[in-house]
């Protein structure tokens, strides 16, 4: 049976990903000197046939919301496998989120987004269990972006589309949303 945290975050992820905005601050640094290459590539390689949106939902994807965006660039477009959303264990080569944009009327994959509930539900929420990928700690915790949504950890990586502001950060400022 799955915990109530974790339920929370296959409900709250879907309703928190139509409606986020510029939520929190985040560092946007590059990735540290002690991230091999190596499992970001590894992770590269894993998410390759996902440049395909129909592999993708074949896969378990499913869209969830429009393009999002704050100022400070674009995440893009969410897709969200909720039976990995549900589980609280990080795969690098799994990511619970893949991140698309819009170029010349087609999807384009951009990036990957790891998501894990925080186990700490109750406020305030303590960082006891920050997931870390990469040589990186995740951002948070940070509350839900809507109602439902537990407080959670999120890791955004750009894979598949430079971001000037590093590897890791949540934006993109290369990234547009159509208007």
């Amino acid at each position: 049976m799955r915990s109530k945290s974790s339920r929370c975050a296959t409900l709250g992820i879907t309703l928190a990903l139509a409606t986020a905005g510029p939520a929190a601050a985040h560092p946007a640094t590059d990735h540290p000197a002690s991230a091999s290459a190596s499992p970001l590539q590894a992770a590269k390689a894993a998410t390759a046939k996902y440049r395909s949106v129909k592999r993708a939902k074949k896969d378990g994807y499913i869209r969830e919301g429009g393009c999002v965006s704050s100022p400070a660039g674009a995440m893009g477009i969410h897709y969200v496998n909720q039976r990995l959303a549900g589980d609280p264990k990080i795969h690098a080569k799994r990511p619970e989120i893949l991140l698309y944009a819009r170029t010349d009327g087609k999807l384009r994959l951009v990036g990957i987004e790891y998501w894990r509930a925080a186990a700490d539900q109750e406020p305030p929420v303590d960082n006891s269990d920050v997931p870390r990928l990469f040589g990186r700690a995740f951002d948070g915790p940070m509350e839900g972006h809507a109602p439902g949504m537990p407080h959670h950890y999120d890791l955004h990586v750009w894979l598949w589309s430079a971001n000037p502001d590093g590897r890791f950060a949540p934006f993109n400022p290369s990234l547009r949303c159509p208007a």
